[in-house]
């Protein structure tokens, strides 16, 4: 009797432990999974973290850089990148083909006369095709009269190339001005702040020279990006112009070999 007892003494103590260890390695699991989830979601958070702080960074520096001058600043690069960004799409679409341009001119001339050059320069796009049409209006009026119609008409259409680069250039001088009146006031903030409290501290003169430091990096940031544009729009016109010049030369040509032709 005593060793059934004992047998069902020991059989008690066994199921005890083993659901006791089971239990403490659920709750192993269970904090495993815990960690993993808290380690999932910490990493989700610094990626949301990441991909707003770039936008908050910009936004706290803008207002610690006062709303007046900043505003001013952005201001400048919206209008200059509207200007400079319809100023390239004009200039890419007025940059054609000359040489086929002239080819096509000099066969309709061959095969069609006159009007068919003229039909053919009307119905080609570009400041080059134009120029052409123009000195095809006064061939009747000789040679001479066709380059001076050239001449003058390429003169024009330089000027319509031209618009509106005198506006970005304003704005890239006036974006770093802006910049620099702010730092300019924030440095007068800063020793108004000095004199007010009668003590040279640094946390006194941190707030002025802050504003000052941010809003000339915005102006010549701004500056910078419209320089690069109005660049890109000089080298443009400089290609569009002299094939300009090339073509008419080409085509004062070809006119004396039809009057030459025809005689």
């Amino acid at each position: 009797m005593r060793k059934l007892f004992a047998l069902i003494a020991v059989l008690g103590m066994l199921t005890i432990g083993a659901s006791t260890m089971l239990k403490a390695q659920e709750a192993t699991d269970a904090a495993q999974e815990a960690a993993q989830t808290t380690s999932t979601i910490s990493s989700s958070d610094e990626d949301v973290v990441e991909s707003t702080s770039l936008h908050a960074a910009i936004k706290q520096k803008f207002i610690e850089g006062g709303a007046g001058f900043m505003a001013a600043v952005i201001l400048c690069l919206i209008f200059g990148l509207a200007i400079a960004i319809e100023r390239v799409i004009y200039l890419n679409l007025s940059d054609t083909n000359t040489k086929k341009l002239v080819a096509g001119v000099e066969d309709a001339l061959n095969n069609g006369g006159i009007e068919a050059a003229k039909e053919y320069c009307r119905n080609s796009r570009g400041p080059v095709a134009s120029i052409f049409y123009q000195g095809l209006m006064r061939y009747d009026q000789g040679v001479d009269m066709v380059e001076k119609s050239v001449v003058s008409y390429g003169s024009v259409q330089m000027g319509l190339l031209e618009k509106g680069l005198t506006w970005i250039s304003l704005f890239i001088a006036i974006a770093p001005m802006m910049g620099f009146l702010g730092t300019v006031i924030g440095m007068i903030e800063a020793f108004d702040n000095i004199q007010a409290a009668g003590d040279m501290s640094p946390a006194l003169v941190a707030g002025g020279i802050k504003v000052a430091l941010i809003t000339t990096v915005g102006g010549l940031i701004v500056a910078m990006i419209l320089q690069v544009f109005f660049n890109y729009c000089n080298s443009k016109i400089e290609g569009i112009v002299n094939n300009m010049e090339d073509a008419s030369v080409s085509l004062l040509d070809i006119l004396v070999k039809y009057n030459q032709k025809n005689k």
